[in-house]
């Protein structure tokens, strides 16, 4: 039995946008019921977890978790400019409250993709005033929530929101413009420094960080100078940005072939997965070892899944991850935990309901909650802290 280290966090995740239902004051909301828009259907009620978060965190905590990884929603808290939901607060206050009640620790995002169509209206993320509102906003949260919360992210993934939202067209606000790209990734990342700030003044003493997407990168037929530039926008920027934090949250799905024109398909014949991501979680490995490297902080891995119909790849692929991270703590890699995506088979963004990432899965007709055998297979390893073998 390969044990992992006392107090090795074990968790699961989910975001407001995918899980709750009705956010309908914010930019994807918009962006989902737009005809023009890649979208294949709207996220409309999703999986009601602002109603049923109990019946969810309870779930979870029963298979053996000890963390939930969730977002709170700005359109929610704050609907309109200067106006901030006590109601809003109050309710993400008794998710937390819940939380501790039943033995989890609240990992707390403040932005998981979406943003409120108010703050969309002044510019979003191409508006370096966004930062000023995003800074309040976190004051906001942290002093409603702060006393409770076991992590803070700040902001979940701002390279993939870069790179979909301003130069592939494929997230809100649809744009294609890689110069106007490059002015987000340093909105965000000042965003993010002036969110941290925030919530280090407390209350509280929650650890902050941001989450990044992540690709263990592979250069093919002399790709490496064209892998080089490709890795240092997507990632070293913000990685980079990151060094003054506590932790560094690594968010890995596969790895990234780069042949010297630019981004390669996954080879012929190999397993693929419903996002059309190669079957890779060897990457994961990678990924935690350079961001700890690049940063010298600490590695949560905040997101590491498969999307797939075939329950038996999802513990052969969780499996082949954590034997990863066992190897990156047994040559000193500070990892202090793994949170799965996702608990609930959910909204995924463009794809809509068709990708299924979850250990549970959820009737769309009657919201009733499933668990698959993978829940109960890592909730196992979660409860034992050890993977048998």
């Amino acid at each position: 039995m390969s044990l992992f280290p006392e107090n090795f966090v074990w968790g699961t995740a989910t975001a407001a946008h995918q899980v709750e239902g009705g956010n309908w004051n914010n930019d994807w909301w918009a962006w989902e019921h737009n005809p023009a828009s890649p979208c294949v259907e709207p996220s409309g009620d999703a999986c009601d977890h602002y109603h049923r978060y109990k019946e969810d965190i309870g779930l979870l905590a029963d298979l053996g978790f000890n963390a939930y990884r969730f977002s709170v929603e700005w359109s929610r808290i704050e609907p309109e400019e200067g106006h901030v939901s006590r109601a809003a607060l109050e309710h993400y206050r008794r998710m937390c409250g819940f939380c501790r009640d039943h033995g989890v620790t609240p990992i707390v995002t403040l932005h998981h993709f979406t943003t409120p169509r108010w703050v969309a209206h002044h510019g979003g993320w191409c508006d370096p005033t966004t930062v000023d509102r995003f800074g309040r906003f976190a004051e906001a949260v942290a002093g409603h929530l702060g006393d409770l919360v076991g992590w803070w992210c700040t902001i979940n993934e701002p390279n993939v929101v870069s790179m979909l939202g301003f130069n592939a067209g494929l997230f809100p606000p649809g744009r294609h413009d890689p110069a106007l790209r490059r002015e987000v990734d340093e909105v965000f990342i000042e965003a993010h420094h002036r969110a941290a700030g925030a919530l280090r003044a407390g209350p509280g003493e929650a650890p902050v960080g941001l989450t990044l997407s992540m690709a263990d990168y592979v250069a093919v037929d002399g790709g490496d100078e064209r892998l080089e530039r490709r890795r240092r926008r997507r990632e070293d920027v913000y990685l980079e940005a990151a060094r003054g934090d506590d932790f560094i949250g690594v968010q890995t799905y596969t790895r990234a072939l780069v042949g010297p024109d630019g981004d390669l398909p996954p080879e012929p014949g190999v397993e693929t997965t419903q996002m059309g991501y190669e079957f890779w979680p060897q990457a994961l490995e990678g990924t935690i070892r350079r961001a700890a490297e690049m940063t010298g902080l600490p590695v949560l891995v905040t997101e590491n899944g498969i999307g797939t119909d075939d329950d038996t790849r999802r513990v052969a692929y969780t499996t082949v991850a954590l034997e990863g991270v066992q190897r990156c703590l047994a040559d000193g890699v500070d990892v202090r935990g793994y949170v799965h995506w996702s608990l609930l088979d959910n909204f995924e963004w463009v794809l809509g309901y068709s990708p299924t990432f979850g250990l549970v899965a959820v009737d769309r007709e009657t919201m009733e909650r499933r668990p698959k055998p993978s829940a109960s297979w890592l909730g196992s390893i979660a409860r034992a802290n050890a993977i048998d073998g």
